[in-house]
């Protein structure tokens, strides 16, 4: 059976090096709200340039540097410091720092991000991505068509995004790809203990 994720539950992308849990999860908010403490290791980063249709992102370092690119703007973000990504604006970060990050991600709404995130975690930790964490185009395909809702990637252009796709997605379909593995949000039994933050570390509407 498919379920949100709920505080302490635990998942890790070694491709791309984060690793961290769940504070409040889409079981606990109807899918409306996910915050999660994120490890990033050095080097590490998400997958590139993108924006979100649909979702509001914020994220808040706890501890190291976290560079950051949001729309013709970029920067580095130490301890204590935000940076929200609305939908529609481009926007990448990464760990800027030469030590692990620690960083604390809300996502509004978090439901459909949340199926994209178990889908590309789960698809690393079986070896079926490449160094930087992207599965073959056919199953790439299949995922960006099924969320173009949740993550749209700047590169190639979307134009010729949509075209590629709508050609390499009915056939990675026929092939046996899909853009949900029930099996992967098969999450670890054990559960993280929900550190306390900092002092003064703002996050949702949670004061701690």
């Amino acid at each position: 059976m498919i379920r949100g994720s709920k505080a302490g539950d635990v998942f890790e992308n070694p491709v791309t090096g984060e690793f961290g849990y769940v504070r409040v999860g889409t079981e606990e908010t109807s899918g409306k709200l996910m915050i999660s403490d994120l490890r990033v290791r050095p080097g590490g980063a998400v997958l590139g340039a993108h924006l979100h249709p649909t979702i509001d992102e914020k994220f808040t370092v706890v501890k190291g540097k976290i560079g950051y690119m949001l729309g013709d703007k970029k920067g580095i973000l130490q301890a204590g410091e935000s940076a929200e990504l609305l939908m529609g604006i481009p926007h990448d970060w990464w760990n800027a720092g030469d030590e692990e990050a620690r960083v604390i991600v809300e996502i509004r709404p978090a439901a459909r991000f949340e199926q994209m995130a178990l889908t590309m975690f789960g698809l690393a930790r079986e070896g079926k991505t490449n160094s930087k964490g992207v599965p073959n185009p056919l199953q790439l395909a299949v995922i960006s068509q099924e969320f173009a809702d949740v993550v749209q990637f700047m590169s190639p252009p979307p134009a010729i995004q949509r075209i590629l796709f709508a050609v390499l997605a009915p056939l990675g379909k026929l092939l046996g790809y899909k853009a949900i593995y029930p099996h992967h949000y098969d999450l670890p039994p054990e559960k993280a203990e929900v550190e306390p933050l900092p002092e003064g570390i703002i996050i949702g509407d949670y004061l701690t």
